[in-house]
């Protein structure tokens, strides 16, 4: 009787964690309470809008920084292969979801994801440099 009642303790110790997780993935997407699928489909395009522009914030800097006009062509042509690999990755990520309603938002929520990571790259490389 110990055992089941130590079991249904520590179950019930758990739950909350188990509840405190599932309101983060609900927080993960912003777009959810959208009413329609075509507002759900701007949410999420609003939200890689967003992102690039923080990418561009970051790149301009970096690129401000650098002074030998070598290295900003490197990074110019970095940041324009980065762009085709990042518009094929997220194609082919939707491409599941090809005829269907859904896709344009789940294109633009792997553009968001793929872009906060460039970002957070260039920011990196940012501070590198300011070092």
């Amino acid at each position: 009787m110990k055992k089941i009642a130590l079991a249904l303790l520590f179950i019930f110790c758990l739950l909350p964690l188990a509840g405190a997780k599932a309101q983060k993935q609900r927080q993960t997407n912003p777009c959810e309470n959208a009413p329609s699928q075509y507002e759900a489909d701007e949410c999420a395009h609003k939200q890689y809008v967003a992102a690039d522009a923080e990418l561009n914030k970051f790149y301009n800097q970096l690129a401000s920084k650098l002074e030998d006009q070598e290295q900003r062509a490197q990074l110019k042509a970095a940041e324009l292969a980065w762009i085709k690999y990042r518009d094929a990755d997220c194609e082919f990520a939707s491409a599941f979801y090809k005829g269907g309603t859904i896709r344009p938002m789940i294109e633009s929520f792997c553009k968001t994801d793929v872009t906060k990571a460039r970002a957070a790259e260039l920011r990196q490389q940012i501070e590198v440099f300011e070092q």
